[in-house]
């Protein structure tokens, strides 16, 4: 015998499953305020960070790096997390890892040293065919769009 090693949330009844200070109305939540206030003083700042920047991605209508198929066309978007490039002797390649709260992804520029405004903490919009190499997701030469902050 062998153990299951999937995981299925257990099915909850229609009524009562709304948790306190949350209601669910045609597939969204709405939270009260007294339910957000309680969100936002038990998550740690990286969970709240990372649940904005999938809210974000959900807004500009992208998929969700966990959700993305190995040799499909993706739309993805997030947050520059770093900026490396990869010397090479023939052809430099400009690495950027985007992260859109579930997962990173590559993006990679090959014979790019530098792109203008995409440093650390820029908000990226980034579209092209999605490989995996060596388990992680990569584009390479994306087309991409340097999307302005939320409040603007």
């Amino acid at each position: 015998m062998s153990p299951d090693t999937s995981t299925q949330a257990p099915a909850t009844p229609a009524t009562g499953s709304e948790s306190a200070g949350s209601r669910a109305t045609g597939g969204r939540e709405h939270r009260s305020a007294l339910g957000r206030l309680g969100d936002r003083l038990t998550k740690s700042v990286t969970q709240i960070e990372a649940d904005e920047l999938q809210q974000d991605a959900a807004r500009l209508g992208c998929t969700r790096m966990c959700d993305l198929q190995d040799r499909s066309e993706a739309t993805v978007s997030g947050t520059v997390r770093a900026v490396t490039l990869r010397p090479r002797v023939n052809v430099p390649a400009l690495v950027v890892d985007l992260y859109d709260g579930t997962r990173t992804i590559h993006l990679v520029w090959l014979g790019r040293r530098t792109i203008a405004g995409i440093v650390p903490g820029t908000y990226l919009r980034a579209n092209g065919r999605v490989t995996y190499t060596r388990g992680t997701p990569t584009i390479f030469n994306p087309a991409y769009e340097i999307v302005p902050p939320r409040g603007h």
